[in-house]
């Protein structure tokens, strides 16, 4: 069998399927819900609990949008993570393997400083699809883009 070269794997984005469209549902229903009842609430609620019902809202809805927008971005120096929080840039020789067992929800990834680093971008909800990116993931990082 032919080794794999970094121009035979594939270097678009990891995203998860079911991971964007849930969330943004979700993220919606909330703040029109919030706001509906902020609206509808009887007279004896004051203007802060009716701010306070749509601000909640909010915060689920912008929670839910960073659900939505979990990507991992194959870069020539590294893996561009981004979950939940802040985005972070793994460098290729600093990722030592890549994990996504049976149990696990998403990938992980063994970092050379004995760390590891989630991918929530692969998401075992997907199924066999998830497989497959991990598999993709793995041939990435033994043959790191140029």
């Amino acid at each position: 069998m032919p080794a794999v070269t970094a121009a035979d794997v594939p270097t678009h984005v990891f995203r998860p399927r079911r991971g964007r469209v849930v969330p943004v549902i979700v993220g919606v229903v909330v703040l029109v819900a919030a706001i509906v009842l902020a609206v509808l609430l009887p007279e004896k609620y004051q203007l802060v609990d009716r701010v306070m019902i749509t601000a909640m809202g909010a915060a689920i809805a912008g929670l839910m949008s960073r659900y939505a927008t979990i990507r991992a971005e194959p870069r020539g120096e590294g893996l561009w993570v981004r979950n939940i929080g802040p985005g972070r840039l793994v460098p290729w020789p600093e990722i030592e393997a890549v994990r996504f067992s049976g149990g696990m929800p998403w990938p992980r990834l063994d970092l050379a400083d004995g760390d590891d680093l989630a991918v929530m971008a692969i998401q075992r909800a997907d199924g066999t699809d998830a497989v497959l990116e991990a598999e993709r993931l793995a041939d990435l990082i033994a043959q790191p883009p140029a």
